[in-house]
């Protein structure tokens, strides 16, 4: 397929390069061009408008504002070339994703939004979860791309903001998982327990999945460089929960501890380290920090 890829941190490079050697022509655009140069096989274009076209377009950018300033900011719906689907996998806001499913209904362009969960590694071997909504036409279309990154796509519907909702959900629930650990480590360590003692029982006993027995080992080797995932962009996310949540009328008391807890931790200097790094603030107030 002809492939316009546009966004390429960490996870946008490692998906990128998968639809690269899945044997999809793939151009790439970052603000950055060197970013774009790091994609082997892939065709680095000059501007977001030249990425934004083909079979299918694809975003991966940091946020709201991000996503918002090149597709909607930048025009590049009122370009007379554009692409016949927008795959939108960026963690943002229902809100924004529902003004979007809006505004390309308006253009006439089908979009998906297909939000992720895995980290960079897991996105370099083209196993991350994937979570899609949008027309089934528009998802069938859009599946040798979704194989080609993902170990598996998970379809929530039709209404595009839905997968957005589910992302954030899940997101809720890592940083929750990550806070609580960081408490159980410092209670235990109160009581003369080495927290990492701790931790390496229960994550591969009661809690033995990925994001226990990933963060957790983070945790308990206080290794928080380099992020996989870092805090800044998961006090985003409960932001972004927060927001939707009130929408509905659903209260989040421990989503709105967390989102204390992580702005407590940005202040301390952490906001660049790992997620893992959320396990501090409870460990500097113990004074185990």
């Amino acid at each position: 397929m002809d492939v316009g890829f546009i966004g390429l941190g960490r996870m946008g490079r490692a998906m990128a390069g998968c639809l690269v050697r899945a044997g999809h022509s793939v151009r790439v655009w970052n603000r950055s061009p060197e970013a774009a140069r790091a994609v082997e096989g892939a065709n680095p274009v000059a501007t977001a408008a030249e990425a934004f076209r083909g079979d299918v377009a694809v975003t991966m950018l940091a946020d709201d504002a991000a996503l918002r300033s090149v597709i909607v900011e930048g025009g590049l719906l009122d370009w007379a070339e554009r692409p016949g689907l927008h795959l939108s996998m960026s963690t943002i806001s229902v809100a924004l994703a529902q003004d979007l499913a809006a505004i390309h209904a308006r253009a006439g362009v089908p979009y998906v939004a297909a939000p992720v969960f895995g980290r960079p590694d897991v996105a370099e071997t083209g196993a991350l979860n994937i979570v899609a909504s949008g027309e089934a036409e528009a998802i069938a279309r859009a599946a040798p791309l979704l194989d080609a990154m993902g170990a598996k796509t998970w379809p929530f519907g039709t209404e595009p903001q839905r997968a957005n909702a589910v992302k954030l959900a899940g997101n809720f629930m890592l940083v929750s998982a990550i806070e609580a650990m960081g408490e159980a480590a410092a209670f235990a360590e109160g009581h003369g327990v080495a927290g990492a003692d701790l931790l390496d029982l229960l994550t591969n006993t009661l809690f033995a999945s990925p994001v226990y027995k990933g963060y957790g080992a983070s945790i308990a080797a206080k290794r928080y460089e380099p992020p996989g995932f870092n805090l800044r962009l998961g006090a985003k996310d409960i932001r972004l929960a927060l927001a939707a949540a009130e929408t509905v009328g659903v209260s989040m008391p421990f989503a709105s501890a967390l989102r204390d807890n992580l702005i407590e931790a940005i202040a301390q200097g952490d906001g660049d380290k790992d997620l893992a790094a959320l396990a501090r603030v409870v460990a500097r107030r113990s004074g185990r920090g």
